[in-house]
């Protein structure tokens, strides 16, 4: 039975159920160690204090889910004692609401200054200061300016230091995301016929996704046909699906704020030769950065190894096109995008826990593109898998 058409949009999502065995949320106490481990790279580092805003690093070592905004919330956290909270009044019950570890709450009225009243926080006498590197440039001004005492720099050696290294609790989350998108590219490849459009598909997609993650839908999707695949990602206007367009599919979701971000690509109709040459090349293209990726080598050895492949075959070099536009991989988990990064010049040693994605695209110009991209994370013997690529262009899923 063909993979790529022959169902129906509620046919598929008629079939689907919230996914079963569902990944443990992350725990206090390992929250709590996040804090511990924050704390001895601070001294490491030299810092005195750190300041995480609303944000993913907020969520990570705190719990709350909330994004940057004008107003200043953020966990001060110095080397003794619990942290502390800084957040509006007003937002006092929310935050109580969301919070997943002890700590004191800095409360601050509308008509006064948050960056002060962080300030009156810091041990007397000044030191060094570091700034989420998320943190808005405004906010780190206004930080400085009501600080004098203090040297103001950035904490992304503390921040990077703990969120690139995730625990088995944070890998389960991962692998509950990334093998739900894999299913919902599996029904979306389903649905597909000429005339079909790409928000057609993308609404597919999202439905798909709430119906398996309970409520979460698509936290991105990319549908490209055609010659809108040959642009990474994609071109404005509506595509429609004809017989014989190359189709790319980017998307994820997230399950506790963990995120997927998988890709396929594969022709809809009866593939060129050309075609089939040229998915092949990024088929061997992304073994090969998975193969390079060992224990201890730098995240660029990925990036290198799919490069040669690519240049042995007349593609390239560097980011010419047809060739590999952009870097071979980036880390992901709060984030979709996160350090450390397969790219030539991060030279980051590759650790047991990273999690990467492998996507070294092809680029034809102005004709198609193939872009396969699965995730692998880095364990005690090397990278694993955590969604098996695609065996052929015409058979996308395993």
């Amino acid at each position: 039975m063909s993979q790529i058409g022959g169902s129906t949009a509620a046919a598929e999502l008629g079939q689907l159920k919230l996914w079963p065995d569902r990944a443990a949320p992350i725990s206090r106490e390992e929250r709590t160690g996040r804090i511990a481990r924050a704390r001895a790279l601070m001294a490491e580092h030299g810092l005195d204090a750190l300041l995480i805003g609303a944000g993913h690093s907020l969520r990570y070592f705190a719990g709350p889910a909330w994004g940057a905004s004008e107003r200043l919330v953020a966990m001060l956290l110095t080397q003794d004692g619990e942290p502390t909270f800084v957040a509006p009044v007003f937002e006092r019950g929310s935050l109580e609401a969301e919070l997943a570890v002890p700590g004191g709450l800095a409360l601050w009225e509308e008509d006064e200054s948050p960056h002060q009243l962080v300030s009156r926080l810091l041990p007397g006498g000044g030191g060094v200061l570091g700034l989420d590197p998320a943190m808005a440039f405004q906010q780190a001004e206004r930080l400085r300016a009501a600080a004098p005492a203090w040297t103001v720099v950035d904490a992304a050696p503390v921040v990077d230091g703990c969120r690139m290294y995730k625990s088995p609790a944070e890998i389960a989350l991962m692998q509950q995301a990334k093998s739900i998108t894999l299913e919902v590219q599996r029904r979306a490849a389903r649905i597909l016929h000429p005339g079909v459009t790409a928000s057609e598909v993308r609404r597919f997609i999202d439905e798909a996704h709430r119906a398996l993650t309970g409520g979460t839908g698509s936290t991105f999707c990319i549908v490209q046909f055609g010659r809108s695949t040959a642009f990474p990602h994609g071109l404005p206007g509506e595509n429609v699906l004809a017989e014989g367009d190359m189709v790319l599919i980017d998307t994820g979701t997230s399950v506790e704020g963990y995120n997927s971000d998988i890709t396929r690509s594969y022709v809809f109709g009866q593939a060129t030769d050309e075609q089939r040459s040229i998915w092949s090349l990024e088929r061997e293209a992304q073994a090969a950065a998975f193969d390079a990726a060992r224990l201890g080598e730098p995240c660029e050895a990925a990036d290198t190894a799919a490069r040669r492949v690519l240049i042995a075959a007349g593609l390239g070099p560097d980011y010419r096109l047809p060739g590999l536009p952009h870097r071979t991989g980036h880390g992901i988990g709060l984030s979709i995008h996160e350090p450390a990064y397969l790219v030539r010049g991060d030279v980051t040693p590759l650790a047991e826990g990273m999690c990467f994605s492998n996507e070294p695209m092809i680029v034809v110009p102005d004709r198609f593109g193939v872009r396969l991209e699965d995730h692998f994370h880095m364990t005690a013997s090397g990278p694993r898998w955590f969604t098996e690529p695609s065996p052929a262009i015409d058979r996308p899923f395993a």
